[in-house]
């Protein structure tokens, strides 16, 4: 089977989302690429520290901006992409945020809000865009906006108040509830279930992508399509292995990998394609100390050119 892997890494290193679809056992599967979802922190005090924190463990890669040196620095955000000490509005216009961008606005007060929200408007929608604050300077907030002339619609796709309603107090609760919000706006058009066709992981691995973009080296590529039960990868996870043995990317590790990965790499520069299924729930899994109990498949094929 021939994918345009070359293709498929320009896209995704312009960070342009993409998918490739392959067929296992009569169904056809759809993965989604989606490179380096960016979450901006629009301020950086107490929430959007403990907002980091759980973003990148989600999977964003954070953009943290404040005009404070004291509060826009590394150490403060360790595990931010890029922290930027400038005003607002010069932050937000050379940021050029995009319509995949995650963008939350928990700056020090309402005039540095509204600051920011002039500075996005007029550009691309973000694909969610939060701004914290109560129910009633919120809506002071938005009437003020639309008095200006911003567009009633474009008020209304903000998720003001920022977060989930979980009755949330303490800053980490609040950050929590933020993240959960960011999660369901990530999820909103993806089915819950993992039997489904579209695959859940969507994630971008660049070291498996660069292998994959390697087209002179044979190779075979292999996808997580369907789980049941606790597995340790879900529906999407990729790995390739090519002639060598060398490998990039994960199916979850362990003893089940191993024993695909021999498969698999059997498969390489014969054209043809294999299924297969994982039990995590027999007594080889047991004596393995696998204690996930569920069961994996996995679609593997030759992809060399």
């Amino acid at each position: 089977m021939i994918f345009p892997f070359a293709e498929l890494h320009r896209s995704l290193c312009a960070g342009e989302t993409a998918s490739l679809s392959f067929s296992a056992e009569g169904k056809t599967y759809i993965r989604n690429l989606r490179p380096g979802e960016r979450l901006i922190l629009l301020g950086g005090g107490h929430i959007s520290r403990a907002l980091c924190s759980y973003g990148s463990s989600l999977g964003f890669q954070i953009t943290v901006v404040d005009d404070r040196p004291s509060f826009a620095n590394s150490s403060r955000f360790p595990e931010a992409a890029a922290v930027i000490c400038k005003d607002f509005p010069t932050a937000i216009r050379e940021m050029a945020i995009n319509s995949n961008d995650y963008v939350a606005v928990p700056t020090r007060g309402h005039r540095f809000d509204a600051d920011c929200l002039r500075a996005i408007l007029p550009g691309t929608f973000p694909r969610y865009l939060g701004m914290i604050g109560s129910r009633r300077r919120v809506l002071a907030l938005l009437e003020l906006l639309e008095s200006e002339g911003f567009s009633r619609g474009d008020l209304d796709r903000i998720h003001a108040p920022i977060g989930l309603d979980i009755n949330a107090l303490t800053v980490p609760e609040i950050a929590l509830a933020i993240a959960a919000q960011l999660v369901a706006c990530r999820r909103q058009e993806q089915p819950r279930r993992g039997h489904a066709e579209v695959l859940i992981s969507e994630d971008v691995d660049p070291a498996l992508w660069q292998a994959l973009a390697e087209e002179e080296k044979p190779k075979a590529l292999l996808i997580v399509y369907d789980t049941a039960g606790s597995t340790p990868a879900a529906p999407g996870a990729m790995m390739t292995v090519d002639k060598d043995f060398r490998t990039a990317g994960t199916i979850g590790g362990g003893c089940s990998e191993n024993a695909i990965l021999r498969d698999a790499f059997r498969l390489i520069g014969t054209g043809r394609e294999r299924c297969f299924t994982v039990d995590m729930s027999n007594d080889v899994a047991e004596e393995e100390g696998m204690v996930c109990g569920g069961t994996m498949k996995v679609w593997a094929a030759d992809v060399s050119r």
